[in-house]
């Protein structure tokens, strides 16, 4: 008796464990009609009509945040991100494939541009753009985060870290 009650009650944590990081800290994003991204040799990214955007956010995370759409403007002229990796979404975030999107990039399906640096400190938004001028975007850590993050001071080049609550 004992056995069994602790088989349901791990299996019954397990469950309550994926879904609350497959489904409850996620937060559906509403529609957009425009998207930013950062032409080449700008600092500031300008907005870009999109159509058909869905995408996922969480509170709990900078990183979980993924989106698919169209560009309804011409999909040149956009600063080249230099080290894309696109994290993957929860398997109901249909639209996101990760490992699609980082084969296309890794064989010139795709190429990949800065839709905003620093959404928040050590946070690009990346962009995933395909020639028929469909795009996936997601957030990744950069440079300066990831020493931030680690514990060691910013690398050359970076704004200070803000300071810790």
């Amino acid at each position: 008796m004992a056995a069994v009650l602790l088989l349901l009650a791990g299996l019954l944590a397990g469950g309550g464990m994926y879904y609350l990081q497959v489904h409850a800290y996620y937060d559906r994003l509403p529609a957009q009609a425009s998207f930013a991204l950062t032409p080449a040799g700008a600092v500031a990214p300008v907005q870009v009509p999109v159509s058909g955007f869905t995408g996922i956010d969480s509170d709990s995370s900078p990183i979980r945040y993924r989106a698919c759409f169209t560009l309804e403007a011409p999909a040149d002229g956009w600063a080249p991100y230099a080290d894309p990796r696109p994290p993957v979404a929860p398997r109901w975030f249909s639209c996101f494939d990760a490992a699609a999107i980082g084969a296309a990039l890794a064989q010139g399906g795709a190429r990949a541009v800065l839709g905003q640096a620093e959404v928040r400190y050590g946070i690009d938004r990346v962009v995933a753009v395909f020639p028929d001028g469909t795009a996936r975007a997601w957030n990744q850590i950069n440079r300066c985060g990831a020493a931030v993050f680690a514990g060691d001071p910013p690398p050359p080049g970076c704004p200070p870290p803000p300071p810790r609550n």
